[in-house]
């Protein structure tokens, strides 16, 4: 299978569907291949692809494949999903697309830091964090500033039982 080939087949299709082939892997196994495709977009929340997205991309690259002799006549299985939390966030869309999300980011030369996307444009990345001196289970916060080209690594943390921040008021 040619990679550039699928792409090809591929890109124009979530186009259309308001999506961006983020990644496209083929992975041999013995006789058969794993198309592994990740996408993303947008979405109806601005969030990134929904379940229902998904598969209509899954139904729109199975059909086009299936049309097309980009896989050749070797047996193949399509697995086509979105990036998922683990992914680390590497471009300024990433960013946009997880507001609202707690995120821990490395940012050069400093320690490591945990905060909630408020905002963010083509260059930088507002997160609200915990105020120096704030109590665990009532934390104080604040926004801070920064810069996309000082981030080493940035991944969405998985929440389980948010709570909301408290003002300075409830405080």
């Amino acid at each position: 299978m040619n990679e550039n080939q699928l792409s090809g087949l591929i890109e124009p299709l979530l186009s259309q569907l308001g999506m961006e082939l983020e990644k496209l892997d083929v992975v041999r196994a013995g006789r058969r291949s794993l198309l592994r495709i990740t996408v993303d977009g947008d979405g109806a929340d601005g969030h990134g692809p929904g379940l229902d997205e998904i598969g209509e991309a899954t139904s729109e690259i199975s059909r086009a494949l299936d049309e097309s002799d980009a896989t050749g006549s070797a047996p193949y299985t399509l697995e086509v999903s979105s990036r998922g939390v683990s992914t680390p966030l590497t471009e300024p869309k990433h960013f946009r697309r997880n507001q609202g999300r707690l995120l821990a980011v490395t940012v050069d030369e400093e320690p490591p830091v945990e905060g909630r996307i408020v905002a963010s444009d083509d260059t930088t990345v507002t997160l609200e964090v915990p105020a120096p001196g704030s109590k665990p289970h009532r934390p104080l916060t604040q926004t801070r500033e920064i810069s996309l080209d000082r981030i080493r690594r940035a991944v969405v943390q998985v929440e389980m039982n948010r709570k909301p921040a408290v003002t300075d008021e409830e405080n």
